[in-house]
C-alpha cells in the first residue's frame, strides 16, 4: 500500500511540473475569447456592425464596376 501512495505522489509531482496542459489551457481561454468577439462583431446571424458594412462596401464596389464596365 505504501508503494502505491509513493507511485501516487511522484505522479502528482511530475504533473504539477509540467506547463503543457497550463499553456493549451490559456489557448482555450484564448480561442474562446476571440470566437466571443468574432460573434459580437457580426452579430448572430450576420446582422452586427461590421457585417452591414462590408454588405454595404461589397455592394458599393459591385454598383461602381457595373457602371464602369456597362
Amino acid at each position: 500500500m505504501f508503494w502505491h501512495c509513493i507511485k501516487v505522489t511522484e505522479a502528482l509531482k511530475r504533473l504539477r511540473a509540467k506547463e503543457d496542459g497550463v499553456v493549451s489551457f490559456e489557448y482555450v481561454i484564448v480561442a474562446a475569447c476571440i470566437v466571443g468577439a468574432v460573434g459580437l462583431a457580426f452579430g448572430v446571424g450576420g446582422t452586427g456592425p461590421i457585417s452591414s458594412a462590408l454588405s454595404s462596401a461589397i455592394s458599393s464596389i459591385s454598383d461602381k464596376v457595373i457602371a464602369a464596365v456597362g
